[in-house]
């Protein structure tokens, strides 16, 4: 789903190339899905510009993440996706090509901009959009995900093909930079941390639960009560309740699989 769905007088034609500009559930039954997501996160729900099809989830009045009833014809497994804002969608999908990955759907127009999926070397999706984004969107902030993490097998490699595609760390102003900070790649824009890459060994994942991702946290007030509320709601535990470096956290798998984490932290971060 698109960053411009949510709103047309919240958006702007100003965006990052190669930020992360919006993260989308693509699932098989949207309904079902807000039903979960409103319950365990407090989620409100609008239609935005595109369809019958995609909902904007809000939380204290401003769009959080979309959900598009979309993966069965699509083609894609159910997943939180992460985008990325681009100029040139259409140079994006060739640079991707060209480095050995694949575009599974678009460019393809949506709305005001273009849109389009594709997996990484590795096998993570991700999205790409050309077009209008969100002014007030940026991971970190109030009202966006806490925090957007690849999980992949080898960060060092995941860093190269994304610095590539994306053109991070090229020395331009207009560009995201990336650090390399214990054993991560930290990428930022604007003076902020907007994602992570993070690997393990060369020959498995970090989880071997967990396929390569780009996975989403989103903050809450309470994990505990967000893992109760996700029980009651049909939903299972991937990761149990504990305490990490930023805040206590749990990993949550929806009833039809998109997985997630609730954390009380990653204020730190952005």
């Amino acid at each position: 789903m698109a960053p411009s769905a949510a709103s047309s007088a919240a958006s702007s034609a100003v965006a990052v190339p190669g930020a992360p500009c919006w993260v989308s559930l693509l699932t098989v039954d949207r309904t079902a899905a807000q039903d979960f997501y409103g319950a365990v996160m407090g989620w409100t729900f609008r239609h935005g510009r595109l369809g019958e099809d995609f909902t904007v989830a809000i939380h204290d009045g401003k769009p959080v993440a979309g959900i598009g009833n979309v993966a069965r014809r699509m083609g894609v497994a159910v997943s939180w996706t992460a985008y990325f804002a681009v100029e040139d969608a259409d140079a994006v999908a060739a640079r991707i090509r060209e480095r050995g990955a694949t575009v599974a759907v678009g460019p393809l127009a949506v709305g005001p901009g273009r849109a389009a999926l594709a997996a990484d070397p590795a096998g993570a999706v991700f999205g790409f959009w050309e077009g209008e984004t969100l002014r007030e969107w940026r991971v970190g902030r109030e009202g966006a995900p806490a925090w957007l993490e690849l999980r992949t097998r080898n960060a060092f490699d995941a860093a190269i093909f994304y610095g590539e595609v994306f053109e991070w760390a090229t020395g331009r102003p207009d560009r995201c930079e990336v650090r390399y900070e214990d054993d991560a790649v930290m990428v930022r824009s604007g003076g902020h941390t907007v994602a992570c890459l993070r690997g393990g060994g060369v020959e498995a994942a970090p989880d071997p639960r967990v396929r390569p991702r780009w996975h989403v946290y989103f903050r809450v007030d309470d994990v505990e009560k967000a893992v109760e509320a996700a029980i009651s709601a049909g939903g299972t535990v991937a990761a149990e309740p504990g305490d990490s470096a930023v805040g206590r956290e749990a990993t949550i798998r929806d009833p039809e699989g998109g997985l997630f984490t609730v954390t009380t932290g990653a204020d730190g971060f952005a």
